[in-house]
C-alpha cells in the first residue's frame, strides 16, 4: 500500500550553530529538542501523501537553566487527484480537536498551514493543508499543560483523519498515465522539503543523521520541462486548486 514510509522519534542536544541562533533570534546556544515525525507516500495516486510531526525544544543558558521552551508541529495532506471529501474529512477530523480546547486555534492554524507549505517559486500551494503551528509558549491565557495536552490530542487524532482515506481510494485503479502524474507531483514535494522546510534546515544545521532528515522525500519523482496536463482532466483539475 505504501511505497515510501517514514516515522521517526528524535531526541538531540547539543550547542546551536551561529545560523540557527540568528535564525531563532536567540542569544542562547544550548539546546535540546525532541519529536515524532512521519511521511507515507503510497503506491496508489488516488491515495494522498500525509505528513505529520509533533515537537518540543527548550534554550537553556550558561548555568543550565531553561530560559525558553516551546511546542510544535501540525500535518498536513498532500493528494495527486483531488476529492472534496476527503478534504472535509481531513480538516473536520483536527478542527474538532482545536475547537474542544478554544474554537480560534482552528482557523489561526489553519491559516498558517496554508501559508506554510506554499512553494512560492511555483506559485502552488503542496497540497491541500491541514495544521501548522510553532512556538506554542506560555501566556497569560494558556500554559505550557494546555500547549501539551492539544498537541498530543491532535497525535492521537491523527490516524483517523488519515487511515479513513486510504481505505476509501486504495483499491482504486490506476496505471501508467496516473503513476506518471504522481511523480510530477512528488517532483514538487521534494522542492518544497529541500528549499523551504525549516525542520530539514534545522536537521541539517545542527548534523543530524541525514538518512532519517530526509527519509521524507519520495522513492520515485520526475522533472520534465514546463509539464502541463491535459485541459478539462483530473489532473489539471488538481493543479487549479494548488494554484488557487
Amino acid at each position: 500500500m505504501f511505497e515510501k514510509g517514514g516515522v521517526n522519534t528524535s531526541a538531540v542536544h547539543g550547542k546551536l550553530p551561529a545560523s540557527m541562533m540568528e535564525y531563532l533570534k536567540t542569544k542562547h546556544d544550548r539546546f535540546f529538542a525532541c519529536g515524532l515525525s512521519l511521511v507515507l507516500h503510497p503506491l496508489n495516486p488516488y491515495v494522498p501523501t500525509v505528513h505529520a510531526n509533533f515537537r518540543y525544544f527548550e534554550l537553556y543558558d550558561e548555568e543550565g537553566e531553561v530560559v525558553d521552551l516551546w511546542f510544535g508541529g501540525g500535518s498536513d495532506l498532500t493528494p495527486y487527484y483531488y476529492y472534496e471529501e476527503d478534504k472535509e474529512h481531513f480538516h473536520a477530523t483536527q478542527k474538532r480537536v482545536c475547537d474542544e480546547k478554544d474554537e480560534s486555534l482552528y482557523p489561526r492554524f489553519k491559516e498558517a498551514c496554508d501559508h506554510y507549505f506554499y512553494n512560492a517559486h511555483r506559485g502552488e500551494a503542496r497540497g491541500i493543508g491541514g495544521l501548522f503551528y510553532d512556538y506554542l509558549r506560555s501566556d497569560n491565557a494558556r500554559n505550557g499543560r494546555f500547549w501539551f495536552d492539544f498537541v498530543t490530542s491532535l497525535g492521537r487524532v491523527f490516524l483517523s483523519s488519515y487511515l479513513p482515506i486510504v481505505q476509501r481510494r486504495k483499491d482504486q485503479d490506476f496505471g501508467e498515465r496516473e503513476r506518471y502524474w504522481q511523480e510530477i507531483r512528488r517532483g514538487r514535494y521534494v522542492e518544497f522539503n529541500l528549499i523551504h522546510d525549516k525542520g530539514t534546515l534545522f536537521g541539517l544545521k545542527t548534523k543530524g543523521r541525514t538518512e532519517s532528515i530526509l527519509m521524507s522525500l519520495p522513492p520515485r519523482v520526475r522533472w520534465d520541462y514546463e509539464f502541463q496536463p491535459e485541459p478539462g482532466s483530473a489532473e489539471e483539475e488538481m493543479l487549479l486548486v494548488l494554484r488557487r
